[in-house]
């Protein structure tokens, strides 16, 4: 209770961004707090959870997971800060809350979506949901009148996976056949020709017998979704990477995961390792961001492919 006023004040200085069609009185707020917030710790399953959000003990924002739809396990994510720091402060703080509300949400919920709404209004706050891992998923055109007149609403969400990136085993020949033959894969390989059955196996057969391969698969929530190997050189100093992501399941951040743990992986099995690389096409625009978002340096470029390389060492 002895937040509503602080929140009331901030509320209405940014209503600007807010679903809010008028500026709140302290009678309002009173009301509120007492008739929904109060009431709303009673509630099993409420359709919000509110916090207040601290900084050495002082009140400095507001928020938390708003419309829960306790059935398909998502929320909407709701925080307004101190006006005062959104000028300097304001990816900071975003960043810090979505962080803990993240926690919440995953850890202590087990949802499997969290989501912001908000006006097309706040360039700063879409830089940090992606700082955050946040997606953009939709644009929804001109659905809210603001203001006298109608304006985008912007949704980014982020969905919880629960990987497991082990060994491949046998049991994967298969699945891995289909990922091969993909066509989204085969029209980014360096051979475009479909891949038969029989030589596919046999490939695959000798990759798990090979002492100087690592081959593993990656699983998101109990479902197979990608692979990464890496072919050691003689040296045994250097590794090259070769990875795809089921095309199912692209576009989720998945790519990001494999490579980087994939060399954390590769690293706690053959720790003298010092220099792993990739080559792409430069047609495949996807695995170049990924590879630059994991701050693989290019050292090599030709008419046709880049080549990609971190030191370890």
């Amino acid at each position: 209770m002895e937040d509503r006023y602080d929140i009331m004040k901030w509320r209405n200085e940014q209503i600007y961004h807010l679903r809010q069609d008028k500026p709140l009185t302290k009678e309002a707020q009173d009301q509120y707090f007492s008739n929904v917030v109060l009431k709303l710790f009673d509630q099993e399953q409420p359709n919000q959870i509110l916090f207040t959000y601290l900084k050495d003990s002082k009140c400095i924002g507001y928020g938390g997971l708003v419309h829960i739809n306790w059935v398909d396990k998502n929320a909407e994510i709701s925080f307004i800060m101190d006006t005062a720091l959104e000028k300097e402060h304001f990816e900071f703080h975003w960043t810090t809350y979505l962080g803990l509300i993240e926690q919440l949400a995953f850890e202590e919920l087990n949802f499997h979506k969290i989501f912001t709404y908000a006006f097309d209004l706040r360039p700063r706050l879409y830089s940090a949901m992606a700082k955050s891992g946040f997606k953009q998923e939709a644009v929804l055109r001109e659905h809210s009148f603001f203001d006298g007149k109608y304006i985008d609403v912007v949704i980014h969400a982020k969905i919880y996976y629960q990987f497991i990136l082990r060994e491949a085993t046998s049991e994967d020949l298969d699945v891995t056949y289909q990922w091969a033959n993909d066509k989204t894969v085969r029209a980014f390989a360096y051979n475009q020709i479909e891949i038969a059955k029989e030589a596919h196996t046999e490939w695959f057969k000798e990759k798990l017998r090979s002492n100087a391969c690592a081959y593993y698969i990656l699983e998101a929530n109990n479902k197979k979704a990608g692979s990464i190997r890496f072919d050691i050189e003689e040296n045994q100093r250097t590794a090259k990477i070769s990875y795809l992501i089921d095309s199912q399941s692209t576009g989720k951040g998945f790519g990001t995961y494999l490579l980087e743990r994939g060399v954390a992986k590769l690293l706690n099995d053959k720790p003298d390792l010092a220099t792993v690389y990739g080559f792409v096409l430069k047609d495949n625009k996807a695995s170049i961001k990924i590879f630059k978002k994991a701050k693989y340096e290019i050292t090599f470029e030709s008419e046709t492919e880049l080549k990609f390389e971190r030191r370890l060492k």
